[in-house]
């Protein structure tokens, strides 16, 4: 048994001598096979590549020069750019601003210590619309005054000093209505009403009050009296002014008693 056990002890010897020389053999530098590999980028490709990271460089620099001249000329803050200032009420402009394209607001108004100046070399449009897009309101401000496309709602018109307020719509009619009344005065100059075919001044539950130092109609017809003809040969100078049913009005050469006659040929043919 003794003889056994040194046996196994020798050879764990002889296996651990060789495995110490092998190991040895494996450490050592082999000379005979060794060659050496240049390592990095030479030649044009080195030239290549510092030229290109110079390029980027410059790029780069380029860039961040124009980034800051860009913010500096269009003034740009945290709040906004240039006149405009993004606040939690809505966008402020102050001073001039001038747009190329059309203009989506909800409500524009001023400061209370300055005026809302809109102005454009031709003329100057604002639309109003509703949720379907369809076109509510226009109003067009040109060299004849302002072009209204619907209704206005306003409480006071007046023209500049100096200068004529003018209404008018040439093709349509004019119709000007309040719950309470509608005022019209001219306190330095004259008040005039014209159209084409008929003027109606209509009050359903009061009366036309006119007050003036001369009341004058012009322009009426005159209708003759049968009962006198002698007197259609003299110069008639005084003139009775006559109604018709219909409320048309005339003029009738006055005599001693009325001489207006509900059968006269004003009447019939008006």
């Amino acid at each position: 048994m003794d003889r056994s056990t040194d046996l196994d002890i020798q050879e764990l010897k002889m296996t651990r001598e060789q495995y110490i020389l092998a190991t040895q053999q494996n450490s050592l530098p082999r000379t005979e096979n060794a060659q050496l590999y240049p390592v990095g980028i030479y030649g044009w490709r080195k030239r290549c590549l510092y030229f290109f990271v110079l390029l980027l460089l410059v790029t780069m620099i380029v860039n961040l020069a124009m980034t800051i001249w860009i913010l500096k000329v269009m003034n740009f803050t945290v709040d906004g750019m240039g006149n405009l200032r993004v606040t939690k009420k809505g966008i402020r402009l102050e001073g001039i601003s001038e747009f190329l394209l059309p203009l989506y607001v909800k409500e524009i108004h001023s400061r209370k210590d300055s005026p809302l100046v809109l102005q454009s070399d031709r003329n100057v449009t604002v639309n109003a619309r509703n949720h379907m897009g369809q076109l509510t309101g226009q109003l067009t401000v040109g060299t004849e005054g302002a072009v209204f496309g619907h209704s206005v709602e306003t409480p006071h018109i007046r023209a500049e000093p100096s200068q004529d307020l003018r209404l008018e719509s040439p093709t349509r009619s004019l119709i000007m209505e309040a719950p309470r009344g509608v005022q019209v005065s001219a306190a330095a100059g004259d008040f005039k009403a014209a159209c084409r075919k008929d003027l109606h001044l209509q009050s359903t539950e009061g009366e036309i009050f006119l007050n003036a130092d001369t009341i004058r109609l012009g322009n009426l017809p005159t209708g003759s009296f049968s009962s006198s003809p002698s007197s259609s040969n003299s110069r008639q100078t005084v003139y009775e002014l006559c109604v018709c049913p219909n409320g048309k009005l005339y003029l009738s050469p006055a005599g001693v008693g009325s001489t207006c006659q509900s059968s006269s040929s004003i009447c019939l043919w008006s």
